[in-house]
């Protein structure tokens, strides 16, 4: 018997639905444990509710974040079909085969117009100005700052500030201005301290402060076309720099010589500290009256200029990277594609991550939508990385191993600690052939 038209029709829907069924896939994003993951948690359900594909954003502490996912990309495995990687691991990601090579899709949709160029320089290309991506710039974020307005704010404080340093206490316009403050409102008998910063040596958190300082000062790591470092990372401007980073240390509270992004912002949420450091992907919860008691009264700034006018930042954050070992590729693939949209890079946007849109970190929109944001916007145009070439671990390793007993040790000079650094690195880059004078 001829089948009724719409029984035809029902037949194909059904068949339709069936193929999309069948083709639906299930991906795995591997990223750190952090608020930024529960947003892109949030995302991709959306993205999942349009194209039919679960997506699940499987975190693991920051603690051993690398060495799970190396783990897995060093056995070839395929429990991530995308992971978002930090930015120092571009060249061990790329060279190593773990990543899938980007360019054409880079290309394709002009990425480098469309976003940030310090997100396309450090979360995407490798080797540096070579063309060649690697990743989706995600979550930018860069190292800035929180302060108690009140206190600022307080006119006895303020009257007290000016009578000593001889003008008036404000958001900090330089790093001079930064160490006045932080010895300012340094009161331990009071219980209240002047300054939170990064000292722990177990990962990037005392290179990410000291950058703060050192790029600010006009100094560098080294020359990342030639890797020369010995009179770069031991130059004049760096130990300058070097040395006014140790003297914030002078004004923490009491056992800061272990901290990173929790702790500084305890500094805040605790009453501890007149300014913190920290990532901004880390601020949202300090306008959280639930996690924040003074959230009312705590403000934000952009990292403050050196001394002869330079003003830069540590940059952090991360690109997406499709892992060349899944088996989900394709499906991956379709999942950047809608990522890279304007209208999902604003909604990104909204649910909390840091956008790399340039279209979106310059609207007025953005730039309104929380107390942060526009220190955000101000600072990802002026921001530096770390060294992101595959012994990047090593040479990490080496910083902290100088820097630490100089900042919290106070062992040796900073010449000494950043001579022995450049002799370090310059073993390591030689090691690997990269530096060979």
């Amino acid at each position: 018997m001829r089948k009724s038209l719409a029984g035809l029709l029902a037949g194909v829907g059904m068949t339709l639905a069936g193929a999309a069924t069948a083709h639906a896939e299930d991906l795995t994003i591997f990223w750190a444990e952090w608020d930024p993951a529960n947003y892109l948690q949030e995302l991709v359900n959306e993205y999942a509710a349009e194209s039919g594909d679960t997506i699940t954003v499987e975190t693991t502490p920051w603690s051993d974040f690398q060495t799970k996912a190396f783990t897995e990309f060093n056995a070839k495995g395929d429990a991530y079909d995308m992971v978002v990687g930090d930015s120092q691991w571009l060249g061990a990601g790329s060279t190593g085969g773990h990543y899938v090579d980007l360019t054409e899709f880079f290309k394709k949709n002009k990425l480098d117009e469309v976003m940030a160029p310090a997100t396309v320089k450090y979360y995407a290309e490798y080797p540096g100005n070579s063309g060649k991506y690697w990743a989706v710039p995600l979550e930018g974020d860069a190292v800035g700052w929180a302060y108690r307005k009140d206190w600022f704010e307080d006119p006895k404080e303020k009257e007290a500030f000016k009578a000593k340093y001889g003008y008036e206490l404000d958001v900090p316009k330089d790093f001079k201005q930064l160490r006045d403050i932080a010895e300012f409102f340094y009161r331990p008998d009071e219980k209240r301290y002047g300054i939170a910063i990064y000292t722990q040596t177990t990962y990037d958190a005392l290179a990410m402060g000291f950058e703060n300082a050192l790029f600010s000062y006009g100094g560098e790591l080294g020359d990342y076309t030639t890797y020369k470092v010995k009179d770069i990372i031991n130059s004049p401007v760096a130990i300058e720099a070097l040395e006014a980073y140790k003297e914030l240390y002078k004004f923490t509270p009491p056992n800061w010589g272990n901290t990173f992004f929790q702790e500084d912002n305890q500094a805040i949420t605790e009453g501890l500290a007149a300014m913190s450091m920290n990532y901004f992907a880390f601020f949202p919860s300090l306008l959280n009256e639930a996690t924040n008691p003074n959230a009312k009264v705590t403000g934000f700034f952009a990292n403050p200029a050196g001394p002869r006018g330079d003003q830069f930042a540590a940059l952090g954050g991360q690109g997406i990277s499709i892992v060349s070992y899944s088996k989900k590729q394709d499906a991956s693939m379709k999942f950047l594609e809608w990522f890279i949209k304007d209208s999902t890079q604003k909604r990104w946007a909204e649910l909390g991550g840091y956008t790399a849109s340039q279209a979106v970190l310059k609207s007025p929109e953005f730039q309104n939508a929380t107390p942060y944001n526009k220190a955000f916007y101000e600072t990802m145009f002026k921001v530096k990385d770390f060294w992101a070439v595959p012994e990047y671990a090593e040479l990490l390793t080496q910083l902290n191993n100088r820097l630490g007993p100089y900042v919290v040790g106070d062992k040796g000079t900073a010449k000494e600690a950043l001579d022995g650094l450049a002799d370090d690195w310059t073993a390591t880059f030689t090691k690997y052939g990269r530096y060979t004078n």
